[in-house]
């Protein structure tokens, strides 16, 4: 499994799955709202399936020395 998510990319991830799980616990939106889990475990790993399978990604490029 390679990272294929950067780190802004990241950043946003696990925050946008926190808020959509905080609001979940809270009552304030529906069960819906545990699809938060998914761009917070692709946030947490820095990997995402969906991203491989359409041969994308937002990690800078590494240079082979």
């Amino acid at each position: 499994m390679k990272s294929n998510v950067g780190g802004i990319d990241r950043l946003l991830r696990i925050v946008a799955g926190l808020v959509l799980l905080a609001l979940t616990l809270s009552g304030t939106i529906g069960l819906w709202g545990w699809i938060g889990l998914v761009p917070l475990l692709t946030g947490a790993l820095g990997f995402c399936p969906l991203y491989s399978l359409l041969g994308l990604g937002t990690c800078p490029l590494r240079r082979r020395d």
